[in-house]
């Protein structure tokens, strides 16, 4: 549990606007909808994709990292990686096995499944979007344990887009839709108190010092 007295001594040392802009973020906040990498290649695709998620309020990154471990680019990722939760497994059938406990379906973002349009998808069940690998695209073993495949339309020559572009047009879709809806996606209580104790801790830099005063008063 978070101490509520420490977390307010701690946001007093910062601004009040630095204060407004952590409140206003963590209302926006959802773990409804996950975002998954698989094995992607191009460090600077995967550090895209965690900033989209910040963008469009997805708490929750998880980056497989069976084949290929990087670490992520933070000129890219725009310090989004300081506000994002990123989990990372070194296999697909864990990653799948721990999101399904958290109660997720598995969605396969693919251009080569005729499944679900990305205006139908419904925005009810929670749900991990999936982006694979830039050439091959995702794995067998994520396609078959899918619970849905989603696909944005295209009508171009060219078949798929970047796993970024399409990261960010599926999460500013699904989002805004969530948004209309009656769904609690917001974050709990006590999951907003962590974030803006974790937060404070990634911002203040005599975190550690003040603390230790504070227990010691």
């Amino acid at each position: 549990m978070v101490d509520k007295n420490l977390l307010l001594h701690l946001e007093s040392y910062l601004t009040k606007n630095r204060l407004e802009k952590f409140k206003k973020v963590l209302s926006q906040r959802t773990k409804h909808f996950t975002v998954a990498t698989e094995d992607v290649y191009q460090l600077h695709n995967t550090s895209a994709v965690i900033r989209s998620c910040d963008v469009f309020g997805i708490q929750e990154v998880n980056i497989v990292e069976e084949v290929n471990t990087k670490r992520i680019d933070r000129e890219i990722a725009m310090g989004a990686q300081k506000w994002v939760d990123l989990n990372r497994f070194h296999s697909v059938k864990s990653c799948i096995t721990d999101l399904k406990q958290k109660g997720y379906q598995i969605v396969a973002t693919t251009p080569h499944e005729c499944d679900t349009n990305l205006k139908d998808f419904d925005v009810n069940p929670k749900s991990c979007f999936f982006f694979g690998r830039e050439t091959e695209g995702l794995s067998e073993e994520v396609l078959s344990a899918a619970d849905c495949y989603l696909k944005i339309p295209m009508v171009g020559f060219t078949e798929s887009l970047n796993i970024s572009v399409s990261a960010a047009i599926i999460l500013q879709h699904v989002t805004s839709k969530l948004k209309q809806t009656n769904i609690n996606w917001q974050l709990t209580e006590n999951e907003q108190l962590e974030k803006r104790l974790d937060w404070c801790k990634k911002t203040i830099k005599s975190y550690n010092a003040i603390t230790e005063r504070f227990y010691q008063t």
